[in-house]
């Protein structure tokens, strides 16, 4: 009879074999068919809208990593448990692994386009899973084995988790890399012809330490989404839909798309979550295809005020029809600052949208267009309970000196930047202390769908300050003080930071 402890690592260990077979099976069925990214998905796809929110202020980017480790850490425990049960009962521990097993098929069958084979990675893995707890169970390591069993069974559980654990995490990055990044060096961006370029103003960057650049390198860009692991999608293989509500139904591949009349322009993206004085914004050079002119060859039907963007891994985005056909650079992205869209940005094609949050626009991975209406369909983030349009508010943002820092007194150059796209910033102004608001320098920019940067001088003298931002639009209207969360349509207040000068 074995212990517990030996019960559970056995179990545990059968479990990690699992895992492991079933990631290196996916090399061959695709990432999201592993029972790891397929489980992860069908939690995102079902998580209240709290949970995913409280997930990116505590984790930010890293939510999905953070989901991903969560899972492997409940796996363990549940293989744990299972394991000790199964130590005066070895049936529960087939048990265990057949739970594992039938959670694993469900969810990889139910995901979006889920192929019919889905359910291998699993079925493989457990019965992989299977044979390793065989195999410890005929080892016993109970109550009356010597010590040299006992370390031969420590050692064999050891190695093979090990084992499991890295062919685990080798096999996930080569299923994710192995074909898409290969086919993203082979694209050649068409020309776009200088009338359809918005030029960069050479002073539009301050070059300023701490301050964000005007343009933010793809490698810094922000990353939120819900995909668990980023979809591989070739070029040859992508091909865009646009159907529903219109008179003429359209397919596009990815060599027709990069034969239409491409747009060039500066564009700042920013995330609903994004809280007063936060980094998940940035602004990038994108190069694409107007939706408009796309719209506008399908021909909407009346009553169709929706446009449904559906990612390959079946995430949707609700946008107005109206804004997509206001004469606004709306497009669906190819290039970001001069290259093939990034794939965690959304290779092959992606939407770009001036002015709304990326939650109801910025859709990556793009294979459709539906046409609908708000009144019949309900994109992803609005079933959970967030505003159905999302226009971008008007924000400001404090980048030098740091929160916190310590600067040296005397002048010092304050920065940061503001935005209000499709609107445009016409003010920024400074307070100091308790001080009267001061107008910064505004810097010149492409267009009204950028940030902006902006820059005080201040001549700082010795001992803690506290310094307040607020931005106006060219409409007038002067960012809110009043503070509201993220949720539902966007953080609001004024930012702050604290100085200690020296």
């Amino acid at each position: 009879m074995q212990t517990r402890r030996f019960g559970a690592l056995a179990v545990l260990t059968a479990a990690g074999v699992a895992l492991g077979v079933a990631e290196i099976v996916a090399i061959l069925t695709g990432a999201s068919t592993s029972p790891l990214v397929s489980v992860g998905g069908v939690v995102i796809d079902n998580v209240p809208a709290g949970v995913k929110e409280f997930a990116v202020q505590v984790f930010y980017t890293y939510d999905k990593l953070a989901l991903s480790v969560g899972t492997v850490v409940l796996l363990a425990v549940f293989a744990a448990i299972i394991g000790v049960l199964a130590a005066k009962r070895p049936y529960i521990g087939y048990i265990g692994i057949g739970v594992f097993a039938l959670v694993g098929i469900v969810a990889a069958l139910s995901r979006h386009n889920a192929p019919w084979y889905a359910f291998v990675p699993t079925l493989v893995g457990a019965a992989a899973g299977a044979g390793v707890l065989r195999w410890l169970s005929t080892h016993e390591a109970g109550d009356n084995a010597d010590p040299e069993q006992r370390r031969w069974f420590l050692r064999a559980a050891g190695y093979t988790l090990l084992g499991a654990a890295v062919a685990g995490f080798a096999s996930r990055w080569w299923s994710t890399r192995r074909s898409v990044e290969a086919d993203r060096a082979t694209i050649t961006l068409p020309s776009v012809p200088p009338n359809t370029v918005a030029p960069l103003p050479p002073e539009a960057d301050a070059n300023l330490p701490d301050l964000a650049p005007f343009v933010t390198p793809n490698k810094d860009f922000y990353l939120i989404d819900t995909a668990l692991v980023v979809p591989q999608l070739t070029s040859e293989d992508w091909q865009l839909r646009i159907h529903g509500r219109v008179e003429k139904e359209i397919t596009i591949s990815y060599q027709e798309l990069l034969r239409r009349p491409m747009i060039e322009r500066y564009i700042t993206l920013a995330c609903v979550s994004n809280e007063v004085g936060g980094g998940l914004i940035g602004n990038a050079k994108w190069q694409g295809v107007r939706v408009a002119d796309l719209l506008a060859e399908a021909r909407p039907k009346d009553g169709a005020d929706q446009v449904v963007s559906r990612s390959i891994d079946g995430f949707t985005a609700g946008t107005p029809t109206a804004v997509l056909t206001d004469g606004r650079d709306a497009m669906l992205a190819i290039a970001m600052n001069g290259e093939p869209l990034p794939i965690e940005h959304g290779f092959p094609v992606r939407m770009v949208v001036p002015g709304l949050y990326g939650y109801v626009s910025a859709t990556k991975w793009l294979v459709e267009l539906e046409l609908s209406s708000f009144a019949d369909f309900d994109a992803y983030w609005i079933k959970r309970g967030w505003a159905a349009k999302g226009p971008i508010k008007t924000e400001s943002r404090i980048d030098a000196p740091r929160d916190g820092g310590n600067p040296r007194a005397g002048e010092i150059t304050i920065g940061g930047v503001a935005w209000a796209q499709h609107r445009g910033i016409s003010k920024v102004e400074v307070q100091i202390d308790q001080g009267p608001w001061q107008e910064a320098t505004l810097l010149p920019v492409p267009s009204i769908d950028t940030w902006r940067q902006w820059t005080l001088k201040w001549s700082a003298t010795p001992g803690k300050h506290r310094l307040t931002v607020r931005a106006t639009d060219n409409g007038g209207e002067t960012q809110t003080n009043a503070v509201a969360p993220p949720d539902p349509d966007g953080a609001t207040g004024w930012h702050s930071i604290e100085v200690d000068v020296k």
